[in-house]
């Protein structure tokens, strides 16, 4: 399922490029075009999902996938002294792309934002 107006869908269908640093069968990961941190990447479900309102417990292995591939992908980038995520719910908690995606941030401090 995917959504024809949504960005990060047209980026995971390849119809807008982006600098990728992972992607396998349910998740595709790829810089932040607007960076926080040093490194900051989205690991974003390739399946259309909303926002964390839309989950349901059947979605449990797909959030694990996204949370368990960030430490790898941190370490393959040069982050070394640790890593923040943060997920934003909709638009009152910051969501500003209606598709569910991990931030995942690191690299030295101090960052511009968080």
């Amino acid at each position: 399922m995917s959504d024809p107006n949504c960005i990060f869908c047209k980026i995971v269908a390849g119809q807008i490029p982006a600098k990728k640093v992972y992607e396998d069968d349910q998740i595709v990961a790829f810089h932040d075009i607007h960076p926080w941190a040093p490194v900051h990447i989205l690991i974003v479900p390739k399946q259309h999902v909303p926002s964390m309102v839309e989950v349901t417990e059947a979605d449990a292995p797909l959030l694990g996938r996204m949370m368990a591939v960030s430490p790898r992908l941190m370490r393959e980038l040069g982050v070394t002294n640790g890593f923040r995520h943060v997920v934003n719910t909709g638009r009152d908690g910051g969501q500003e792309v209606m598709h569910l995606h991990l931030h995942v941030f690191g690299g030295p401090r101090p960052w511009l934002k968080g």
